[in-house]
């Protein structure tokens, strides 16, 4: 009897040295609802795919909670090895010198394959510094989309097959569904993202100087979104929003739950909100591009990345960097990138994964999944490559404070979008002075 407790000690011990053995790598993310079950069942099949690395991911607060306690994890030495970063913090993320070690680094001191050019140019140009460095890995990248309820649409009279494609259409909508009874006819997710950033490329008009911040000197940058269109843009949706057309429900992704409960028939938003959709709306429902002015010359262009990437914090040890590049080298499968963009709607980030979702036959069986795809790979201009500007996480929460002015119907949109601009451009411009070569 000794003999079998003794042998099962030393089984039990035999494991628990081999789960030590494990070398851990911290992941901090801010996905929630089913993007956080994804996350996890990614880390799970990595982890049960090898004996050697142990991926344990941790929900930290949304994308700037998240950042702000990693930079103070950093101060302290206690930073994650793996910190999921959102697009309007690449720039900070880049000013930080010594806080993080560049993708492309990690990968090739692991010997790890890792080929940039595989990338859709637009998500591999964002994440990468002018001297061809890729910075960070790109993960969850996504552009925004139209949503529609397509069983409201036809409760309004409105062919339910065919989303409208301009502003016009949208604002005409917009007041059938009211007529109908529909007390949100619609609403918006990310106000500067969807309404300023998004719709600045989508109709090729300049967001900010030095090439909306993405030039050799960026970080000089300052903003330009107070031009007439933006001006006349922002004011429509203030007069929909005095006929109770459109409906602000908050800031950030709150105006999502209001789509996937049948509250609200339209919204604009990720096409990372696709998972979400796909899976909790009870009613018939399409995807479809942004909308247009159609008097504007150029338009629709092409829209500009959203989601995050993930960047690797620096001050680890060299064995921990080899597991971060294992990981991301799973990431970048082929296979779990197809995966990954038919389960959530993020953006496949590949084009082997675009191609071997498209021959699958999902976009045929899904219609509108390539929405995102589509709207992305369209040839660019220098006002719609993308919008990577120092400081520009307090920028936002300004744009939303101003915006929300407006829909209040206490600003008119000129006067938020100038507010917008003076007070955007004192923040460029201390960012500007603390910015390091």
């Amino acid at each position: 009897m000794q003999i079998k407790h003794l042998a099962l000690a030393a089984a039990v011990a035999a494991t628990s040295l081999a789960a030590q053995a494990q070398t851990e790598i911290q992941w901090w993310h801010s996905m929630t609802a089913v993007n956080n079950e994804w996350v996890n069942d990614l880390a799970k099949q990595f982890n049960e795919g090898q004996k050697e690395y142990k991926v344990i991911p941790t929900f930290k607060g949304s994308y700037d909670e998240s950042m702000t306690a990693a930079i103070a994890a950093f101060r302290s030495g206690n930073a994650p090895h793996v910190l999921q970063v959102f697009e309007v913090g690449t720039a900070t993320m880049m000013a930080s010198k010594g806080a993080t070690v560049p993708v492309g680094k990690v990968m090739k001191d692991a010997g790890a394959a890792f080929d940039p050019s595989a990338y859709i140019p637009a998500v591999a140009a964002y994440y990468t510094d002018p001297n061809g460095q890729m910075l960070s890995f790109p993960f969850n990248s996504s552009t925004t989309i139209f949503y529609y309820n397509k069983d409201a649409f036809k409760k309004a009279g409105l062919n339910a097959d065919k989303a409208p494609a301009t502003w016009p259409e949208v604002f005409a909508a917009a007041k059938k569904l009211k007529a109908s009874g529909h007390s949100c006819p619609m609403t918006l997710a990310w106000n500067g993202w969807t309404q300023l950033e998004s719709f600045s490329a989508w109709h090729n008009v300049e967001f900010a100087t030095e090439k909306n911040g993405l030039g050799p000197n960026g970080h000089k940058a300052r903003m330009k979104i107070n031009s007439p269109l933006h001006v006349r843009h922002i004011d429509n949706l203030s007069q929909a929003a005095k006929a109770g057309e459109f409906v602000y429900k908050g800031r950030g992704s709150a105006a999502q739950a209001s789509f996937t409960s049948g509250e609200c028939a339209m919204i604009q938003t990720s096409s990372g909100f696709y998972g979400d959709v796909a899976k909790n709306a009870k009613f018939a429902y399409g995807l479809a591009p942004l909308p247009y002015y159609p008097d504007v010359k150029g338009a629709p262009q092409n829209t500009v990345i959203g989601g995050a990437s993930l960047w690797v914090m620096a001050g680890k040890k060299p064995a921990e960097y080899k597991g971060v590049a294992k990981f991301f080298e799973f990431l970048s499968d082929t296979k779990v990138q197809a995966a990954s963009h038919q389960r959530t709607g993020y953006l496949p980030i590949t084009m082997g994964a675009y191609e071997l979702t498209d021959k699958s036959g999902f976009y045929a069986k899904h219609p509108g999944t390539d929405t995102a795809v589509n709207q992305m790979v369209r040839k660019v201009t220098d006002n719609s490559r993308g919008i990577r500007l120092g400081n520009y996480v307090q920028i936002r929460t300004i744009e939303d404070e101003e915006l929300e002015q407006v829909w209040a119907g206490k600003k008119t949109a000129k006067e938020a979008l100038d507010s917008i601009v003076s007070r955007g451009n004192e923040l460029l411009a201390r960012f500007e002075r603390s910015y390091k070569k």
